[in-house]
């Protein structure tokens, strides 16, 4: 009957995502299970960790130089937008203090993830779809090596970590490209720049923000290494999964943000 299919699609999709967070949270369970032999164990650390260091490198260092762009443009473009605004009520200076809140609390962690989504998630989940097409992840659990220890453990730990470090690296850039504008064409003094901005942000601004970053690192890592190891369907399934790792982290990252601002408002951090 016509009347039932919005319901039933309406189930079927509810169904399709409690499938796909029951695999998620698998995923991560099963990762945390193996951690302790990937991190401790001598018998088994070399067979998952020998690449840590270059995960961690491709996730995070080859991501610093555009991460450091785009939030050095957000810095400049806030004090530009800001300006005038501020201006009317006579209070330029205060462009400091409002760039270094939105940036350390909000915008590096979130703009970081994001262009870490683009840079890293897409590439991690592109590279173990193409290892399940080419049956490579069959010969690792044929041969007694889980995919999650071997695999999944260390681009997990070294997206995390180095998303904490990226995100203070776009703190900072974001900081840098107010100031560039506001000494430049604001004429505000770059002392008084940096003094404010010191005065401004509170050691909790800084906290909450490298929170976010660390969550935000295991949703891109966690997201990009279930939907890359999910592929089916050949070197079509590896373009859709890839895809589907960039928008649905991107959902999620903003999804979660909300939770936390949230969060944080009614704990009044």
């Amino acid at each position: 009957m016509d009347f039932l299919r919005p319901i039933s699609a309406l189930g079927a999709f509810t169904i399709g995502v409690l499938e796909f967070i029951g695999g998620l949270g698998y995923l991560l369970l099963d990762t945390l299970g193996v951690a302790r032999q990937g991190l401790i164990d001598k018998r088994t650390r070399s067979a998952g960790w020998e690449n840590l260091w270059t995960q961690m490198v491709r996730v995070g260092v080859m991501s610093v130089p555009i991460v450091s762009l785009v939030l050095f443009c957000i810095g400049a473009i806030l004090a530009l937008q800001m300006a005038p605004v501020l201006a009317d009520y006579g209070e330029v200076r205060r462009v400091a203090d409002l760039i270094s809140i939105a940036t350390f609390r909000e915008l590096g962690p979130l703009v970081s993830a994001i262009v870490l989504t683009g840079f890293a998630g897409a590439s991690i989940a592109a590279e173990l779809g193409t290892m399940v097409v080419s049956e490579e992840i069959e010969a690792l659990e044929a041969l007694a090596i889980p995919p999650a220890r071997f695999l999944v453990l260390p681009r997990v730990l070294a997206t995390t970590c180095m998303m904490v470090c990226v995100a203070v690296v776009g703190d900072l850039m974001g900081v840098i490209g107010g100031l560039v504008v506001a000494t430049s064409l604001l004429g505000l003094d770059g002392g008084q720049y940096v003094q404010r901005t010191f005065d401004a942000v509170r050691l909790m601004d800084f906290l909450t923000g490298l929170v976010k970053a660390g969550v935000f690192g295991v949703l891109i890592s966690a997201l990009a290494c279930y939907l890359g190891l999910s592929v089916r369907g050949g070197a079509q399934g590896v373009g859709v999964a890839t895809t589907r790792t960039v928008v649905y982290t991107i959902v999620a990252l903003i999804i979660v943000d909300l939770m936390f601002t949230s969060v944080f408002y009614a704990m009044g951090w």
